[in-house]
């Protein structure tokens, strides 16, 4: 391999990129980049950079020392807009044609956005700064979407004194991903910190002053974040003859086609530990999948399944939330330690006769760490 490209410069795509030279690999590197700010880290955005706790140079994943030692074809501020590989290039909206011999997409999400103008949305940096720019005390905070980030973002405005109103169209929000119970103790902490929570709630446009609910009631607001979910960036694969559906799918190598490999969330591959596809949002799987697709690449006669447990973590209030495993879709989820009330437990996660996750609210890093190696080896159960 002369030529490997990754494109995609946040966690997956730097992470492959360090992985390549750390295994050795000496040829052409060249990483791909939308943003014009070298790679940084997303999940502060909607804690620390949203609260003003951070300066926004505390973000970047790595020094330009460190990028410059690995020897990097950077090339930030360019748009991948297509992939062809007979011709093995990957083409970019400057007309610039980069060959490969190897290629890693992690091309990551962009967020869903509603009809109407004037709404937040919060993925990039720049997303980040301009929201913090208006939550200012007073100010009436319109939330679509109570999912994590929502979630995140209504706590940081209530914290910075902003009036907010929550709105979601499930019954109970999180349920999806927690489980119905769980849902509704993260819930009442939004209620207790006075915001204004709608559930069973649809918003079909942005206006001018608010947002508009599908059966015509117009919600008022002074600003209006739309967390509804995110799309993954793979319009420009259309044409590769590469599999496309809800992402780029992969088998349990994280290969989507010879030579070719997916990682971060844009990344839809078969986990063999769970048995089912997933494609996971999550700033530690963006790491993991990285590295696992570049060793997978460079080493293609002892290519190793990318079989995780996924991780994620959550700050609400005083919240501290941290997950292991495939919560979603789970046929039963028990309070294993501590209590609901309190917002001080651990909880785990059934499906079929197996153990499959853990979330913790409120405890300390040692108190899920056991269940994570249990959902490795495949706990029954029963056993749990």
């Amino acid at each position: 391999m002369k030529h490997a490209v990754v494109v995609g410069a946040s966690a997956a795509g730097l992470a492959a990129a360090e992985t390549l030279r750390r295994e050795g690999y000496d040829g052409t590197l060249t990483l791909i980049g939308e943003e014009i700010d070298p790679p940084y880290d997303r999940p502060p955005l909607s804690k620390q950079i949203l609260a003003s706790d951070w300066d926004a140079d505390r973000l970047a994943l790595r020094t330009l020392e460190q990028l410059t030692a690995l020897r990097l074809d950077l090339r930030l501020g360019a748009r991948a807009t297509g992939l062809d590989r007979a011709e093995r290039v990957v083409r970019l909206a400057d007309g610039t044609v980069i060959p490969y011999d190897g290629l890693i997409i992690a091309t990551g999400v962009r967020p869903r956005r509603l009809p109407g103008v004037g709404a937040h949305v919060l993925r990039t940096l720049s997303d980040a700064l301009t929201l913090r720019r208006r939550l200012r005390p007073g100010i009436r905070l319109a939330v679509v979407g109570a999912g994590f980030l929502g979630a995140e973002c209504a706590a940081v405005a209530r914290g910075l004194g902003c009036d907010v109103v929550l709105l979601e169209p499930a019954p109970v929000p999180l349920a999806h991903a927690v489980g119905e119970q769980i849902g509704r103790v993260l819930s009442q902490a939004h209620r207790e910190h006075g915001v204004d929570l709608r559930t069973g709630v649809a918003v079909s446009a942005v206006t001018d002053t608010g947002v508009l609910l599908t059966g015509g009631e117009l919600v008022e607001a002074d600003e209006v974040l739309v967390a509804i979910g995110s799309q993954p960036n793979t319009e420009w694969l259309d044409g590769s003859g590469l599999e496309i559906a809800d992402g780029l799918v992969c088998d349990q190598y994280s290969a989507a086609a010879p030579d070719v490999y997916g990682a971060g969330d844009v990344a839809r591959w078969h986990n063999p530990l769970f048995g089912v596809p997933m494609r996971v949002e999550h700033r530690t799987n963006a790491a993991e999948q990285g590295m696992a697709a570049a060793r997978n690449l460079r080493y293609p006669d002892a290519r190793k399944p990318f079989a995780p447990v996924p991780y994620f973590w959550s700050d609400q209030y005083d919240m501290k939330i941290h997950a292991y495993g495939h919560l979603r879709g789970s046929n039963e989820v028990a309070v294993v330690d501590g209590d609901l009330e309190q917002r001080r437990f651990v909880a785990a996660y059934r499906s079929g006769d197996r153990l499959v996750g853990a979330l913790a609210v409120g405890m300390p890093p040692k108190a899920i760490r056991r269940w994570r190696q249990a959902v490795v080896t495949g706990t029954a159960w029963k056993d749990k």
